[in-house]
């Protein structure tokens, strides 16, 4: 019986190791390390530099970053006709009043709605790119849920022949590695949260992004945390373990903006009038 007992918990102690080490070493283990533009290691204005009179991610706040020289991050999505648009949220109402989805309008019919009253409207990438114009880097959120990749061919299309430094995050490991085909050069990061905490939900998938399960899928070569969570398990073996940049968003006051910059972190940053 003791015999049996020590089998058993051999048996199981070396599951345990056996899982660990495939966690360290698969699981969390992010991509191939990529020779990366310095450029990219820097501050970026979430959705531009926005304000109570210039909307998040409008062709305003992307003027503002430039002529501040600060870099800029923004999100994008398909529109019905495969448009790429400048649009955070998945509905339409927070930022233009209208009902339904962004991915059931028209490029043309969006680009006619206003952003939060003001007299700017919902941007194409392209026009964002062309406003641009490799002034300051770019770090683009592909938004999307699913395995479709329909989005990476899109901004791939638009990125391939862009001159200035980008590089492409999003929370979708399946878009990040079908970035990574399309614009195999390209810089590219998954996001991290602790989505049972923001989801308030034990799902198989909010569990598997908590415990970062999905890098063996994504590959990224950079990680990009909520500062919530830069010291959660799997942030601390990605950073700790791999040394692989690390971004954190969203920085809100001076203090978070320093204690950011003296971790070695890349802060993604609005509103630092605190």
């Amino acid at each position: 019986m003791k015999m049996r007992c020590l089998v058993l918990l051999t048996v199981i102690l070396g599951g345990l190791l056996l899982s660990a080490l495939l966690y360290v070493a698969a699981l969390v283990r992010p991509g191939r390390k990529s020779s990366v533009d310095e450029s990219l290691l820097c501050d970026y204005a979430h959705r531009g530099l926005h304000d109570a009179d210039v909307p998040e991610n409008s062709m305003a706040a992307f003027s503002r970053a430039c002529e501040a020289g600060v870099g800029i991050e923004l999100d994008v999505r398909l529109s019905r006709d495969g448009r790429v648009m400048v649009f955070h949220d998945v509905t339409l109402l927070r930022m233009t009043g209208e009902e339904g989805k962004l991915c059931e309008w028209d490029a043309a019919d969006l680009q006619g709605l206003s952003l939060c009253g003001s007299d700017q409207t919902i941007p194409t990438l392209s026009e964002v790119l062309r406003l641009v114009d490799g002034r300051v880097p770019l770090l683009v959120e592909l938004k999307g849920e699913g395995s479709g990749t329909a989005l990476c061919e899109a901004v791939g299309a638009l990125l391939e022949d862009y001159e200035g430094p980008y590089c492409l995050e999003s929370f979708n490991p399946f878009l990040v590695r079908g970035i990574h085909r399309r614009l195999p050069e390209a810089f590219c990061g998954l996001l991290y949260t602790n989505l049972c905490r923001d989801k308030k939900s034990l799902s198989p998938v909010y569990l598997a992004g908590t415990a970062m399960l999905c890098n063996g899928i994504a590959k990224p070569h950079f990680i990009a945390y909520n500062q919530r969570d830069r010291n959660a398990l799997p942030v601390r073996l990605a950073a700790g373990l791999y040394r692989i940049p690390r971004f954190v968003w969203t920085v809100r006051t001076q203090a978070e903006l320093a204690e950011a910059r003296e971790r070695g972190e890349h802060p993604v940053y609005e509103d630092l009038s605190q």
